[in-house]
């Protein structure tokens, strides 16, 4: 089996294990850092396209996964951090690694945020070498080892 099958079979279980961790960390905490990430796997370029905006918009507010938060509230934070790495992309990746932070001492809420945004990272079928960075970054800013996500 390729190195890209195991990843896509690995993300398939995260997934279906996010789904029932997921409702354990229903707060602002976690919706907020998960959001963060989520816009820096989509800016994990340098920009983000309004169509790869929408294209993540829809796919967080579809996927069972984050279902058990206010849909809209998501979308706002997903929004805000986009706008902020589309202002000023250090300042904004500096701002939105932050929000991932605040679940390092969390270690359950932060493993969940870093499988939202490796599921992010993977709805296109594609997890470039961009993608695997951001995905060590996000697990640096909780202190998780990010071999634990084939990054």
């Amino acid at each position: 089996m390729s190195f890209f099958n195991k990843l896509k079979g690995a993300a398939q279980s995260i997934a279906g294990d996010l789904q029932k961790s997921a409702k354990q960390f229903m707060n602002r905490e976690f919706a907020e850092a998960s959001m963060a990430a989520c816009a820096l796997m989509a800016a994990a370029d340098g920009k983000i396209d309004s169509t790869e905006r929408s294209k993540t918009a829809q796919f967080i507010m579809s996927n069972s996964v984050l279902q058990s938060f206010d849909v809209a509230t998501l979308k706002q934070k997903f929004e805000f951090y986009c706008g902020k790495l589309e202002q000023d992309f250090d300042f904004g990746k500096i701002e939105a690694i932050q929000a991932v932070g605040k679940l390092k001492n969390k270690p359950e809420a932060a493993r969940a945020a870093v499988q939202v945004a490796l599921v992010i990272a993977n709805a296109d079928g594609n997890f470039d070498e961009k993608e695997r960075q951001v995905l060590r970054e996000i697990c640096n800013a909780v202190a998780i080892s990010p071999s634990e996500f084939g990054a």
